[in-house]
């Protein structure tokens, strides 16, 4: 291949995420980028990432690496609340960014990275994986052609996200306030939330429960309840924890022409041939037996979900294809999940947008009361393998 269209890459975090990155584009998975240089401030991350990638240079320090070298790419990988620092840095530098899930813990940060990315002109994306998924594509465009008609209601129940307390006491800063600015809201639920929001648009007002320690051993929620309304009338039901064993993963979109369910890897739809709204007012029966037209989708897990969002980068930035995920687009799941989190705090109804200043003020008491303290960062290394635990598991 030309090397004029091979992208220069380096990566900020050598962690699960950052290493998995980097161990798919050494192995040459994705064809149009080279790792040039890895980054991350713990010595033993560091050994490891140089025994791992041999004669690729390892950092200590982000401002170095981006001084000795200019990557054509940075990808992000760090812990969720420097997501947006680095981000700045490597856009002000003429640098095309790529950040992990989620764009950041608040939404005035990510107003920060969003504005940095505008100024600088240059391709900002955001690892939304699951937007790559064959059964999520398939649901999207199923409710955006209007196939089952205005969409009334959406519920989703995701609690197959189980995390043992050895899962949380893996790392210091996991479900903390102060590490990782919250818990499976902010870890494992941002996919879902995401999803739930570019296939269904998003609420005009949130009311939540997120309960703090209510399994585990721990100062964050690790149970999450999300009642949304929107402008037209739809209402939608988001249920996630960490603490329930089998879990399970249902989402329904219930239509004024149809019904789409998504389980166990299955996308089944029911298709009226009439509206029910219609129906409802003119039938002269007090209830409705005409039989649905049903269709079965089956489609299977796949584990290069993270390779096709990069490949679909590097041709964004040399050949002007479309992103899986604009960075700018991190802002809408956080604005709900910002949302829920504030609903919570105050119990109350919140409005989107959400008033950046109030919360902002809550975060920062429950970041100052946090036990999380950076000092006492572990020295967990990763193995270089794309884990399966980002995966919506049916």
């Amino acid at each position: 291949m030309d090397n004029s269209k091979i992208l220069k890459v380096a990566i900020v975090g050598v962690g699960n995420m950052g290493s998995a990155h980097a161990n798919n584009i050494c192995s040459g998975k994705i064809e149009k980028m080279k790792l040039v240089a890895l980054c991350d401030i713990s010595y033993a991350k560091r050994v490891w990432a140089s025994e791992k990638f041999g004669d690729i240079p390892v950092y200590a320090d982000l401002d170095k690496m981006l001084d000795e070298m200019t990557p054509d790419v940075l990808i992000v990988a760090v812990p969720h609340y420097f997501h947006v620092e680095c981000a700045i840095k490597a856009l002000e530098k003429g640098i095309n960014v790529m950040v992990e899930k989620p764009a950041s813990v608040s939404v005035s940060d990510a107003e920060k990275m969003n504005r940095a990315a505008d100024k600088s002109g240059k391709a900002f994306g955001i690892m939304f994986n699951q937007r790559t998924a064959p059964i999520f594509r398939k649901c999207r465009e199923l409710v955006h052609s209007g196939e089952i008609g205005k969409i009334k209601r959406v519920s989703w129940c995701v609690t197959n996200w189980y995390r043992t307390q050895s899962y949380y006491n893996s790392s210091s800063w996991r479900a903390s306030w102060g590490g990782e600015g919250g818990g499976v809201l902010i870890n494992q639920a941002p996919h879902n939330i995401d999803m739930l929001q570019w296939i269904f648009g998003m609420p005009s007002s949130v009311r939540a429960r997120c309960i703090e320690g209510k399994y585990h051993d721990i100062e964050v929620e690790d149970f999450a309840h999300i009642y949304m309304e929107y402008e037209d009338g739809m209402t939608a039901d988001f249920l996630s924890t960490t603490g329930e064993y089998p879990g399970t993963n249902r989402l329904e979109a219930v239509g004024d022409e149809g019904k789409i369910v998504l389980e166990n890897g299955v996308l089944k739809v029911w298709k009226l041939n009439f509206s029910e709204s219609e129906y409802r007012v003119s039938a002269s029966n007090g209830t409705c037996t005409e039989k649905p037209e049903y269709t079965e989708y089956t489609f299977e897990n796949s584990s290069s979900e993270h390779v096709n969002v990069l490949r679909a980068f590097a041709d964004n930035i040399l050949e002007g294809k479309p992103l899986v995920a604009n960075g700018r687009e991190g802002i809408n799941e956080l604005e709900i999940t910002n949302a829920a989190y504030l609903s919570a705090w105050t119990d109350k109804t919140v409005a989107l947008p959400i008033d950046r200043e109030a919360f902002d003020k809550l975060l920062d008491e429950k970041k100052k009361a946090s036990k999380y303290k950076k000092e006492n960062d572990d020295e967990t290394l990763p193995d270089g393998a794309m884990s399966t635990r980002w995966q919506i598991k049916w």
